[in-house]
């Protein structure tokens, strides 16, 4: 145990507490900044250092970038495919703050606005919708009527 104290020490000068302890010590930089009228959007490259933790969330870098651009509302931004370089300490990714909720809906995809809350993910599992499918194409008149009511589709 001692022995693993003095490698984090030697690593990592002072311990973290908790994750908004480690946003503040990271550093986000927006690099190729692009206005995107059509799409209703501006556009970036995220570029996060953060020596000594091993990666930043998003719902905080969120936060900081709302700071930046002076953003109300923290659903309009949306951060996706960050890599951390070799060596960690810094992560790139991309990111989009949209003009309003309604232009989101409209150009993000369904699985983004899932993962923000935005859309609506399919209920029931994937096997079971497949077999559901197939059953009901055996069926014919009322009783395929019956089915498709008792189904919930």
């Amino acid at each position: 145990f001692a022995a693993s104290l003095m490698l984090a020490s030697r690593h990592a000068p002072e311990l973290i507490a908790n994750m908004s302890d480690a946003a503040k010590a990271c550093t986000i930089r927006t690099k190729k900044f692009i206005t995107n009228p059509l799409l209703g959007r501006r556009q970036f490259v995220v570029e996060v250092l953060h020596p000594g933790v091993a990666g930043i969330p998003k719902t905080e870098m969120r936060e900081k970038l709302a700071k930046l651009y002076k953003v109300s509302d923290l659903n309009t931004i949306v951060l996706f495919g960050f890599k951390l370089a070799f060596g960690g300490g810094r992560s790139t990714g991309f990111g989009m703050i949209y003009d309003s909720t309604t232009v989101q809906k409209r150009f993000e995809p369904r699985h983004r606005l899932i993962k923000a809350g935005l859309g609506k993910a399919k209920e029931g599992a994937r096997k079971q919708r497949k077999e559901l499918k197939n059953r009901l194409k055996k069926l014919r008149g009322m009783a395929l009527v019956k089915a498709r009511k008792g189904s919930g589709n």
